[in-house]
């Protein structure tokens, strides 16, 4: 008979670290996508109204993919999805190259942000539904520092770029990140060749055939399938106080408060400072915001030791305390740049860890067949309510600006609050059908 412990500590295999190593660099790919608005806004000449387009652009066609692909990746299977995802992002890249004008900016944006979208998604519900149980917290959390990361490399680029001189400067900036968005794609189709469709979805969809064929592929022939395909099957029975409508309201209405409160106040810091503020600082504050953030990131690697739900609230309030000091202290650094610089880095780490935990929890407190979907809504909601924080914070003084951010992380800070007060508990090693409420 098999010793399903002894499969358990076997399921880290060599096609786990590429299929890790792919949901990083997805992650990464979409957050370059995403930044890239804030960078594109100056290739080409436009008004002020123009550019906040531009900024908006990206969280509404990044929406689009991912309520797009939810209920694609839950019908079809989350691999299918990630190669449609590339296929998208090729196309995109293509384009990118001719982006001599407003609009083939906009185009090429559109289709490249909509693979983004589906590719965040899906790769956040894969990772819990993939990695190992004794892992799932931490290589989640490593796999979503892969969007600082994404962010990082973006600015870096700029800034090397930004350097040139004439009219062949914005030519060559535009180009050297256009052909780093089509290495990454051929990268990523190489690492996905060997990932395999999640064995809890092949499990819940009774595709049993498939199931064992996958689990033998996955963990080599020395792995009985039947010893893993019943690891997957915790899932058997629902508790009925998990799947109360009562429990998937709170739950629902829980995460796109604190999704909202996280979006809104991380795109307000890294993406709408500069524009607002510091329109010849844009690639040096992403870079700042976004390499201390993917630094202090790894600090993720206890999430399989601490309780999730703790780690959200106090992360939520770290990051409210710290945006309110930057709003007191306004006509202080105003004059004095070093304190800035000190704080925004501060800010950055303490709501990196804010961004990760947000991030891991809210895929993985839902059922399985539905995780793709409900995890999106939750998503395109929170990510929409951004949207409109555009074209308000712009009229705002610099002090009043981050008053507002502040007030927006109490907002999530108290629905963090509720969570930990009434929420169930995901970390601390817990497998995803316990933390989904399946188990």
């Amino acid at each position: 008979m098999v010793n399903v412990d002894r499969v358990s500590e076997t399921r880290w295999t060599q096609k786990t670290t590429w299929t890790f190593i792919s949901f990083v660099l997805g992650l990464a790919l979409e957050s370059y996508v995403f930044s890239l608005a804030s960078i594109a806004i100056y290739w080409v000449s436009m008004p002020k109204a123009l550019g906040e387009l531009l900024l908006a652009w990206a969280p509404i066609w990044l929406i689009i993919g991912i309520i797009l692909a939810g209920p694609f990746a839950d019908k079809y299977g989350r691999k299918v999805t990630l190669f449609a995802t590339l296929a998208l992002y090729a196309v995109g890249g293509v384009i990118l190259f001719f982006g001599t004008s407003y609009i083939v900016i906009l185009i090429s944006l559109a289709i490249m942000l909509l693979a983004g979208g589906g590719e965040m998604n899906s790769i956040m519900v894969a990772s819990h539904e993939l990695m190992p149980r004794k892992h799932r917290g931490k290589a989640t959390m490593m796999i979503i520092n892969g969007i600082n990361f994404g962010g990082t490399v973006l600015a870096i680029l700029a800034l090397t770029t930004a350097t040139l001189k004439g009219p062949a400067a914005v030519t060559v900036q535009r180009n050297v990140v256009a052909f780093a968005v089509l290495v990454v794609v051929a990268i990523l189709f190489a690492t996905r060749l060997s990932m395999p469709e999640s064995f809890l979805w092949l499990h819940k969809k009774n595709r049993t055939d498939e199931l064992e064929k996958t689990i033998r592929s996955y963990f080599g022939p020395d792995v009985y399938a039947e010893a893993i395909a019943q690891e997957t099957m915790e899932s058997a029975k629902p508790s009925y106080v998990r799947t109360r409508a009562g429990s998937v309201w709170f739950t629902m209405i829980i995460m796109i408060i604190v999704s909202a409160a996280n979006t809104i106040g991380f795109g307000l810091m890294a993406y709408n400072l500069a524009f607002a503020f510091f329109p010849h600082l844009q690639p040096t504050i992403l870079a700042i915001f976004e390499g201390a953030g993917f630094l202090i990131g790894f600090l993720g690697l206890i999430a399989d030791v601490v309780s999730r739900k703790k780690f959200l609230f106090w992360s939520f309030v770290g990051t409210f305390v710290v945006t309110a000091i930057v709003g007191l202290t306004t006509k202080i650094w105003l004059h004095h740049m070093a304190l800035f610089w000190a704080l925004l880095v501060l800010l950055a780490g303490i709501n990196s860890l804010c961004y990760l935990t947000t991030d891991t929890l809210k895929a993985e407190v839902w059922p399985t067949l539905h995780r793709g979907t409900l995890t999106a809504v939750a998503r395109f909601v929170s990510i929409g309510l951004y949207i409109p924080t555009i074209y308000i914070v712009p009229n705002l003084s610099p002090s009043n600006y981050f008053y507002f951010n502040a007030t927006v992380w109490l907002v999530g800070a108290l629905a963090a609050g509720a969570w930990l007060k009434w929420g169930r508990e995901t970390g601390s090693g817990l497998s995803i059908q316990v933390a989904s409420g399946e188990a």
